[in-house]
């Protein structure tokens, strides 16, 4: 019998894990140390004087390092310096473990003595499940072959159900996420303390449990129990760790009211509160979602690791229910929100990603909204590096005698299946051609189903198999579904339409009424200024309401790679101000406007500041002329 198997073979997915492993991971654990994060935990341990640098939350960068080394070595497994990293750091945390599996450099180092009586902001949960996720994602592959790194976290996961499953416990931390955590390291396990604990937390949630914060108990969703909060709101990162969590522990305990509750949330964010990008959190200031409607897009955060978070969220509701609209928002902000965060050589990163940059926007703060290698917190890389290398997980599913397709991207697929074996091979251009091909290598005797996700945004979308060609019909879940008794050769084609369209807000989002997105298939474009002619600035270009686009395909756009632009006739409208005033009189004296026919060149939302630090727009001003 094969071993389950997935492996992303080539497209834009690929390229990111290849980067990620041989550029992005070599210059995280240089910063490791660089940063004192290991030092950090050598002092915890006993081998090195010195004080404690950094914020509270030095451990769990640590910890998403080695998550991100534990998916990286199922793809190459003899990677002599991921290997020896991952070792070598789960001996330093065993080293710095107390005997009661406590471990947290900060307070053990910093704060000795004061084991959880801040936790509104102490992170002592938040970094314990960063290494519980570590470790079982170590334990599901090759890098933790002694079960050193599982033992560790299981000793801190004893260490908690001890102290806080006594109602009410010491209290609950400011930043959820090891509710999640928990839950996984109960699938790898089995110890079902663990489950009660993650269960514990989420029903505690939203009792006032967390303490006293400036920015009130919204800003930490302490404001409201997780049955009965009607929305997203407070930090958008803490918000969506949450719900990861919440849905965990509904699907292991069957629990459909709590579910509902999650899928309520979810629904209000997507409709009111995300960003065309799939971004979520609209104000800088807190780092919070917003108000419904409220998405500036030169302001708008749209933190990285909320579109991580997002993505973990939606693959938890897609698992708990087999509807492709969780795979649809995985999609748009896997290839968007997520895609821009780090640039294409994988050494710098965004935390926040706008989709506006005006050209003076360096010199009007102090610190302009630049990618970096590192940062004094740190989350968001790490919070890269452990999605890209975990990518293949995300693009396919297994539900009784039915595979789903829920991300096209060229891959091989092995696995044990309906009683036989069961092997595909992906063969696609995606994200930038429509077309996908599943050819069967080997599969089981009994017939079984192939479902495969039908975007929202292909209009007209055809599927060819058995030598019929025909419109794609989805179920009621977002699906079509093929049901035969497949043979090795057999090959299925599906046509998405990747037609270059238009898209306007909703009338309440007022930052941006009056304007036009372009998107084509999964990807929202931009208008950066390096592609437009001399001459022409981009905050000067509006799109007519009937825009044609010309697709260019280039094999290697310098700074970026492989990529489709499109290019549209547009208008360059400029014109004087009244009285010094930005603003002019409606039907006022001033007849000098001048809007002269130009040409507008769009690039890939996910490949823009790769050449150079300029202005870029995702929502342009529509305009007849």
């Amino acid at each position: 019998m094969r071993p389950r198997r997935i492996e992303l073979t080539g497209g834009p997915l690929r390229r990111w894990q290849d980067v990620n492993r041989t550029v992005s991971l070599p210059l995280a654990i240089q910063w490791l140390e660089k940063a004192g994060n290991i030092r950090n935990l050598r002092i915890a341990a006993g081998e090195a004087d010195g004080d404690f640098r950094g914020p509270v939350y030095m451990d769990s960068d640590v910890h998403k390092i080695l998550e991100s080394a534990a998916w990286e070595l199922q793809h190459a497994p003899d990677d002599a310096a991921l290997t020896a990293f991952s070792a070598g750091t789960a001996q330093l945390l065993e080293r710095a473990q107390q005997e009661d599996g406590y471990l947290d450099s900060h307070y053990q180092v910093a704060s000795p003595g004061e084991r959880y009586t801040r936790l509104v902001d102490s992170h002592e949960h938040y970094c314990a499940g960063h290494l519980m996720q570590a470790a079982v994602a170590a334990h599901r592959g090759a890098a933790d072959p002694d079960g050193r790194l599982l033992a560790v976290a299981r000793r801190c996961a004893d260490h908690l159900a001890a102290v806080f499953l006594a109602d009410p416990g010491p209290g609950l931390d400011g930043h959820p996420e090891v509710e999640t955590a928990l839950v996984e390291l109960y699938r790898a396990t089995g110890e079902t303390r663990y489950l009660e604990l993650a269960t514990a937390f989420t029903e505690r949630r939203g009792r006032g449990l967390v303490g006293r914060h400036k920015h009130g108990e919204r800003h930490r969703q302490d404001h409201l129990p997780v049955r009965e909060a009607p929305a997203m709101t407070g930090h958008a990162v803490r918000g969506l760790y949450l719900e990861a969590g919440v849905v965990d522990v509904a699907v292991e305990t069957g629990d459909d009211e709590l579910l509902a509750a999650s899928i309520a949330r979810w629904e209000d964010m997507v409709a009111a509160r995300t960003s065309l990008t799939g971004g979520l959190g609209s104000r800088q200031v807190g780092e919070v979602f917003g108000e419904r409607y409220e998405l500036p897009p030169d302001l708008s955060y749209n933190e990285t690791c909320a579109s991580a978070a997002s993505i973990q969220w939606s693959w938890r509701l897609l698992l708990a229910t087999g509807e492709a609209r969780y795979a649809d928002l995985i999609e748009r902000t896997l290839y968007n929100a997520f895609g821009a965060a780090r640039s294409a050589d994988g050494r710098t990163y965004y935390k926040g990603n706008p989709l506006q940059r005006r050209p003076d926007h360096a010199d009007a703060v102090g610190d302009p909204r630049c990618r970096d290698e590192w940062f004094y917190s740190a989350c968001c890389p790490p919070a890269v590096t452990r999605l890209v290398a975990s990518l293949e997980h995300y693009a396919a599913t297994q539900a009784g005698d039915t595979l789903h397709l829920h991300q096209y991207a060229p891959m091989e697929l092995s696995l044990p299946f309906a009683g036989g074996e069961l092997g595909l091979r992906v063969e696609t251009d995606y994200p930038w051609r429509g077309q996908v091909a599943v050819t069967v290598t080997h599969a089981p005797d009994e017939p079984w189903a192939l479902a495969l996700r039908i975007p929202p945004w292909s209009t007209s979308t055809w599927i060819e198999a058995a030598g019929e060609r025909g419109p794609a019909a989805p179920d009621e879940s977002g699906y079509a579904l093929l049901r035969r008794a497949w043979r090795p050769g057999d090959r299925v084609v599906l046509e998405l339409d990747m037609t270059p369209r238009l898209t306007v807000p909703h009338p309440r989002i007022d930052a941006v009424r009056g304007c036009a997105a372009v998107e084509r298939g999964p990807l929202v474009y931009c208008f950066e200024q390096a592609d437009q002619a001399p001459g022409d600035a981009v905050d000067d270009l509006a799109l007519p309401p009937d825009a044609a686009f010309e697709e260019v395909d280039v094999d290697d756009l310098d700074g970026v790679g492989r990529t489709v632009l499109l290019r549209t006739a547009a208008a360059a409208v400029s014109g004087d101000h009244e009285a010094g005033l930005p603003y002019r009189t409606h039907g006022g004296p001033h007849t000098d406007d001048t809007s002269r026919p130009a040409t507008a060149t769009a690039v890939p939302y996910f490949q823009w500041d790769n050449r150079g630090d300029g202005a870029m727009r995702v929502w342009m001003p529509l305009a007849t002329y």
